[in-house]
Protein backbone atom coordinates (compact mmCIF):
# COMPACT_ATOMS: atom_id res chain seq x y z
CA UNK A 1 0.00 0.00 0.00
CA UNK A 2 1.32 3.67 -0.56
CA UNK A 3 1.57 5.51 2.39
CA UNK A 4 -0.16 9.24 2.27
CA UNK A 5 2.69 10.34 4.32
CA UNK A 6 5.40 9.85 1.38
CA UNK A 7 6.96 13.49 1.52
CA UNK A 8 7.51 13.38 -1.71
CA UNK A 9 3.90 12.83 -2.42
CA UNK A 10 2.79 16.47 -1.63
CA UNK A 11 4.93 18.74 -3.06
CA UNK A 12 3.39 22.34 -1.62
CA UNK A 13 4.47 25.51 -2.84
CA UNK A 14 6.34 27.29 -1.03
CA UNK A 15 3.77 30.56 -1.13
CA UNK A 16 0.80 28.01 0.07
CA UNK A 17 0.78 27.83 4.10
CA UNK A 18 0.28 24.55 5.77
CA UNK A 19 -3.27 24.92 6.74
CA UNK A 20 -4.76 26.08 3.29
CA UNK A 21 -2.58 23.20 1.40
CA UNK A 22 -4.14 20.73 3.84
CA UNK A 23 -7.37 21.89 2.44
CA UNK A 24 -6.62 22.28 -1.04
CA UNK A 25 -5.29 18.22 -0.64
CA UNK A 26 -8.82 17.43 0.67
CA UNK A 27 -10.49 19.04 -2.34
CA UNK A 28 -8.73 17.87 -4.60
CA UNK A 29 -9.77 14.60 -3.24
CA UNK A 30 -13.32 15.13 -3.50
CA UNK A 31 -12.95 16.12 -7.10
CA UNK A 32 -11.04 13.00 -7.76
CA UNK A 33 -13.38 10.56 -5.79
CA UNK A 34 -16.23 12.04 -7.85
CA UNK A 35 -14.89 11.83 -11.01
CA UNK A 36 -14.43 7.68 -10.13
CA UNK A 37 -17.99 7.29 -8.69
CA UNK A 38 -19.32 9.02 -12.18
CA UNK A 39 -20.37 12.08 -10.69
CA UNK A 40 -19.49 14.35 -13.44
CA UNK A 41 -21.01 16.28 -16.19
CA UNK A 42 -17.55 16.58 -18.32
CA UNK A 43 -16.09 20.01 -17.43
CA UNK A 44 -18.98 21.34 -15.47
CA UNK A 45 -20.49 21.56 -12.15
CA UNK A 46 -18.55 22.33 -8.81
CA UNK A 47 -16.94 21.89 -5.33
CA UNK A 48 -15.56 24.54 -3.26
CA UNK A 49 -13.89 25.18 -0.36
CA UNK A 50 -13.23 28.30 2.25
CA UNK A 51 -9.45 29.06 2.30
CA UNK A 52 -9.01 28.63 6.39
CA UNK A 53 -9.13 32.22 8.70
CA UNK A 54 -11.12 33.55 5.71
CA UNK A 55 -14.24 35.08 4.85
CA UNK A 56 -14.27 36.16 1.49
CA UNK A 57 -11.55 33.54 -0.06
CA UNK A 58 -12.29 30.18 -1.73
CA UNK A 59 -10.98 27.29 -3.67
CA UNK A 60 -12.50 25.80 -6.86
CA UNK A 61 -11.72 23.49 -10.28
CA UNK A 62 -10.02 25.41 -12.78
CA UNK A 63 -12.69 25.80 -15.66
CA UNK A 64 -11.61 23.82 -18.39
CA UNK A 65 -10.68 20.60 -16.53
CA UNK A 66 -11.85 17.17 -15.98
CA UNK A 67 -12.05 16.09 -12.62
CA UNK A 68 -9.60 12.88 -12.59
CA UNK A 69 -6.89 16.17 -13.75
CA UNK A 70 -7.52 18.41 -10.14
CA UNK A 71 -4.39 18.39 -8.25
CA UNK A 72 -4.39 20.68 -4.88
CA UNK A 73 -1.83 23.27 -6.98
CA UNK A 74 -4.07 23.16 -9.66
CA UNK A 75 -7.57 24.71 -7.69
CA UNK A 76 -7.89 28.51 -8.55
CA UNK A 77 -8.09 30.78 -5.13
CA UNK A 78 -11.01 33.05 -5.84
CA UNK A 79 -13.34 36.42 -3.94
CA UNK A 80 -16.48 36.31 -3.47
CA UNK A 81 -17.24 37.30 -6.93
CA UNK A 82 -15.44 34.62 -8.61
CA UNK A 83 -12.03 36.75 -9.39
CA UNK A 84 -8.68 34.51 -8.78
CA UNK A 85 -6.60 36.11 -6.24
CA UNK A 86 -2.72 36.25 -6.72
CA UNK A 87 -2.98 33.91 -9.79
CA UNK A 88 -4.18 34.28 -13.30
CA UNK A 89 -2.99 30.57 -14.82
CA UNK A 90 -6.47 29.25 -14.68
CA UNK A 91 -10.31 30.90 -15.35
CA UNK A 92 -13.22 29.86 -13.25
CA UNK A 93 -16.93 29.18 -14.33
CA UNK A 94 -19.08 32.15 -13.62
CA UNK A 95 -21.95 30.50 -13.76
CA UNK A 96 -20.78 28.18 -11.12
CA UNK A 97 -20.11 30.05 -8.48
CA UNK A 98 -23.25 32.20 -8.70
CA UNK A 99 -24.66 29.29 -6.60
CA UNK A 100 -21.31 28.53 -4.17
CA UNK A 101 -20.98 31.91 -3.44
CA UNK A 102 -24.60 32.13 -2.71
CA UNK A 103 -23.75 30.13 -0.07
CA UNK A 104 -20.46 30.92 1.33
CA UNK A 105 -21.44 34.27 1.80
CA UNK A 106 -24.24 33.40 4.04
CA UNK A 107 -23.93 30.83 5.71
CA UNK A 108 -20.43 30.90 7.98
CA UNK A 109 -21.34 27.49 9.28
CA UNK A 110 -20.78 26.06 6.07
CA UNK A 111 -17.06 25.26 4.98
CA UNK A 112 -17.80 22.92 1.33
CA UNK A 113 -20.32 23.66 -0.98
CA UNK A 114 -20.71 20.81 -3.22
CA UNK A 115 -23.16 20.85 -7.08
CA UNK A 116 -23.68 18.03 -9.49
CA UNK A 117 -25.59 17.27 -12.23
CA UNK A 118 -25.72 13.55 -11.97
CA UNK A 119 -28.14 11.64 -13.85
CA UNK A 120 -30.32 10.39 -11.13
CA UNK A 121 -30.07 13.59 -9.04
CA UNK A 122 -31.50 15.62 -11.93
CA UNK A 123 -34.35 12.69 -12.84
CA UNK A 124 -35.69 13.33 -9.07
CA UNK A 125 -34.97 17.26 -9.39
CA UNK A 126 -37.64 17.07 -12.03
CA UNK A 127 -40.24 15.23 -10.58
CA UNK A 128 -43.17 16.99 -8.65
CA UNK A 129 -42.74 14.63 -5.46
CA UNK A 130 -39.16 15.36 -5.18
CA UNK A 131 -37.40 12.80 -2.74
CA UNK A 132 -39.42 10.03 -1.55
CA UNK A 133 -38.49 8.44 1.47
CA UNK A 134 -38.30 4.64 -0.33
CA UNK A 135 -35.35 3.07 1.66
CA UNK A 136 -33.08 3.89 4.49
CA UNK A 137 -30.38 5.44 2.88
CA UNK A 138 -33.22 7.90 1.84
CA UNK A 139 -34.52 8.21 5.31
CA UNK A 140 -31.89 10.24 6.57
CA UNK A 141 -32.69 13.03 4.21
CA UNK A 142 -36.85 12.96 5.48
CA UNK A 143 -38.04 17.02 6.24
CA UNK A 144 -33.80 17.54 5.57
CA UNK A 145 -34.35 18.76 1.98
CA UNK A 146 -34.84 22.06 0.68
CA UNK A 147 -36.09 22.85 -3.12
CA UNK A 148 -34.89 25.59 -5.46
CA UNK A 149 -37.11 26.78 -8.81
CA UNK A 150 -35.32 26.66 -11.99
CA UNK A 151 -34.62 30.35 -13.00
CA UNK A 152 -32.53 29.31 -15.68
CA UNK A 153 -28.50 29.12 -16.25
CA UNK A 154 -27.34 31.03 -13.07
CA UNK A 155 -26.01 33.90 -14.32
CA UNK A 156 -27.59 36.58 -12.40
CA UNK A 157 -26.03 37.08 -9.11
CA UNK A 158 -29.64 38.24 -8.08
CA UNK A 159 -30.69 34.44 -7.87
CA UNK A 160 -28.21 34.33 -4.82
CA UNK A 161 -31.02 35.50 -2.62
CA UNK A 162 -33.29 32.96 -3.13
CA UNK A 163 -31.03 29.99 -3.40
CA UNK A 164 -29.76 31.46 0.49
CA UNK A 165 -34.17 31.56 1.27
CA UNK A 166 -34.49 28.03 -0.49
CA UNK A 167 -31.65 26.54 1.16
CA UNK A 168 -32.04 28.35 4.64
CA UNK A 169 -30.63 26.10 7.80
CA UNK A 170 -30.49 23.23 5.49
CA UNK A 171 -27.73 21.28 4.26
CA UNK A 172 -29.18 19.71 1.51
CA UNK A 173 -30.75 21.71 -1.49
CA UNK A 174 -32.32 20.13 -4.53
CA UNK A 175 -32.53 22.43 -7.75
CA UNK A 176 -35.24 21.78 -9.78
CA UNK A 177 -34.58 20.77 -13.27
CA UNK A 178 -31.27 21.23 -12.57
CA UNK A 179 -29.15 18.73 -9.83
CA UNK A 180 -28.20 18.43 -6.70
CA UNK A 181 -26.07 20.49 -3.99
CA UNK A 182 -25.28 19.65 0.06
CA UNK A 183 -23.02 21.58 2.17
CA UNK A 184 -20.71 20.64 4.88
CA UNK A 185 -17.80 21.96 7.86
CA UNK A 186 -15.71 19.90 5.87
CA UNK A 187 -15.12 18.62 2.48
CA UNK A 188 -15.37 15.29 3.87
CA UNK A 189 -18.75 16.25 5.34
CA UNK A 190 -20.02 18.02 2.46
CA UNK A 191 -18.70 14.99 -0.24
CA UNK A 192 -20.57 12.03 1.96
CA UNK A 193 -23.33 13.77 2.32
CA UNK A 194 -23.72 14.03 -1.23
CA UNK A 195 -22.80 10.56 -2.26
CA UNK A 196 -25.43 9.32 -0.54
CA UNK A 197 -28.09 11.95 -1.74
CA UNK A 198 -27.11 11.11 -4.98
CA UNK A 199 -27.71 7.38 -3.91
CA UNK A 200 -30.85 7.80 -2.89
CA UNK A 201 -32.04 9.29 -6.06
CA UNK A 202 -30.21 6.38 -8.08
CA UNK A 203 -31.86 4.20 -5.78
CA UNK A 204 -35.58 6.51 -6.05
CA UNK A 205 -34.94 6.06 -10.28
CA UNK A 206 -34.56 2.43 -10.34
CA UNK A 207 -37.46 1.82 -7.23
CA UNK A 208 -40.05 4.05 -9.48
CA UNK A 209 -39.13 2.09 -12.95
CA UNK A 210 -40.33 -1.17 -12.04
CA UNK A 211 -43.72 0.36 -11.97
CA UNK A 212 -44.58 -1.48 -8.72
CA UNK A 213 -46.54 0.06 -6.16
CA UNK A 214 -44.46 1.22 -3.27
CA UNK A 215 -44.15 1.52 0.25
CA UNK A 216 -43.73 4.36 2.09
CA UNK A 217 -43.61 4.20 5.93
CA UNK A 218 -45.18 6.53 8.55
CA UNK A 219 -44.04 9.81 8.70
CA UNK A 220 -43.32 9.26 12.75
CA UNK A 221 -41.57 6.39 11.56
CA UNK A 222 -39.52 8.25 8.68
CA UNK A 223 -38.72 11.17 10.94
CA UNK A 224 -37.51 8.47 13.81
CA UNK A 225 -34.66 7.51 11.23
CA UNK A 226 -34.19 10.73 10.29
CA UNK A 227 -33.41 11.89 13.81
CA UNK A 228 -31.48 8.66 14.80
CA UNK A 229 -28.96 9.47 11.90
CA UNK A 230 -28.82 13.23 12.41
CA UNK A 231 -27.23 12.24 15.87
CA UNK A 232 -24.91 9.03 15.04
CA UNK A 233 -23.49 11.64 11.95
CA UNK A 234 -23.05 14.83 14.49
CA UNK A 235 -22.35 12.92 17.80
CA UNK A 236 -20.03 10.21 15.79
CA UNK A 237 -17.15 12.02 14.17
CA UNK A 238 -14.93 8.96 14.29
CA UNK A 239 -17.38 7.67 12.17
CA UNK A 240 -16.72 10.12 9.34
CA UNK A 241 -12.91 9.77 9.82
CA UNK A 242 -13.05 6.47 8.73
CA UNK A 243 -14.92 7.07 6.06
CA UNK A 244 -13.44 9.86 4.63
CA UNK A 245 -9.64 8.36 5.08
CA UNK A 246 -10.97 4.47 3.56
CA UNK A 247 -11.88 6.75 0.79
CA UNK A 248 -8.37 8.88 0.74
CA UNK A 249 -7.22 5.21 0.61
CA UNK A 250 -9.01 4.75 -2.51
CA UNK A 251 -7.44 7.31 -4.34
CA UNK A 252 -3.93 6.56 -3.06
CA UNK A 253 -4.05 2.85 -4.46
CA UNK A 254 -4.51 4.80 -7.95
CA UNK A 255 -1.41 6.88 -7.59
CA UNK A 256 -1.92 9.75 -4.87
CA UNK A 257 -1.09 12.36 -7.78
CA UNK A 258 -4.42 14.29 -6.78
CA UNK A 259 -1.74 15.43 -3.26
CA UNK A 260 0.41 17.80 -5.89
Amino acid sequence: MISTTDPHRNRKPNNIGDEEWAVRVQLAAAYRLAAKFNLTDLIYTHISVRVPGTRDQFLINPHGWFFDEITASSLVKIDTEGRPIGDDRFEVNAAGFTIHSALHQSRHDVECVVHLHTDAGMAVAALECGLLPLNQISMQFYNRVNYHDYEGISLDLDERERIVASMGDAHYLILRNHGLLTTGRSVAEAFTRMFYLNRACEIQVSTLSMGQKVILPSAAVCEHAAKQHDDYAYLDTVHLDREWTALLRLLDRDGGDYRC
